[in-house]
């Protein structure tokens, strides 16, 4: 029964994928996920609501791939043989105008989520809990590296850190995440907590 239901979940192509996920996010960005219907996605993308209830089982997952196939390269794959420049690396895959389109994005999505069980469990399995055990490999490379010490308490609030620069700057500074103040934070907050040089 598994191998059935793999067989029909391959069926779409991974260009098709892309094009399925890029219609979702811009549908998203126009209605918000509350508004946002299998139907309309349907529609937009000329597909059934067969197809991709098959494919994706309902909204919350489909809308969660979406982001997570956004999302330039993979966290866990950035290795510069420096955590400095694995972070600083990491600021800088999307450009000011995409790190602003998506951290919106991102913000509209968990305040969803609070008031969506299923889109918070998504969210949590398909988002927060792969980026999270990438930090993780980053973080392990710059122990086994001897950057960072291996009992430093800081470590396991990488992942806290970086979110909250995201989240923070639009409510206090009134002005989007950017690769500058991403750069400038990782210097400043993030490396002295982890005992790492800056320079």
């Amino acid at each position: 029964m598994t191998e059935v239901a793999t067989a029909r979940r391959s069926r779409i192509t991974p260009e098709r994928e892309a094009e399925l996920y890029t219609a979702v996010l811009e549908l998203l960005r126009e209605v918000g996920y509350d508004a946002l219907t299998m139907d309309a996605v349907a529609a937009r993308t000329r597909s059934s609501k067969a197809t991709l209830y098959r494919q994706w089982g309902g909204k919350p997952e489909l809308v969660v791939k979406a982001m997570r196939h956004s999302k330039p390269g993979r966290i866990g794959g950035i290795d510069t043989g420096s955590l400095r420049g694995d972070l600083r690396t990491l600021a800088s895959v999307e450009d000011d105008c995409t790190m602003e389109r998506n951290s919106d994005l991102m913000r509209a999505l968990a305040m969803a989520s609070h008031s969506n069980p299923d889109l918070m469990r998504a969210f949590k399995e398909l988002l927060i809990e792969p980026e999270m055990n990438e930090f993780k490999q980053v973080m392990q490379r710059a122990v086994d590296r001897g950057e960072v010490e291996p009992d430093c308490p800081a470590i396991q609030y990488i992942v806290h850190m970086m979110v909250g620069a995201f989240a923070t700057r639009t409510l206090i500074d009134e002005a989007p995440p950017t690769q500058g103040f991403l750069l400038s934070y990782i210097d400043a907050v993030v490396l002295p907590a982890l005992g790492v040089p800056t320079s």
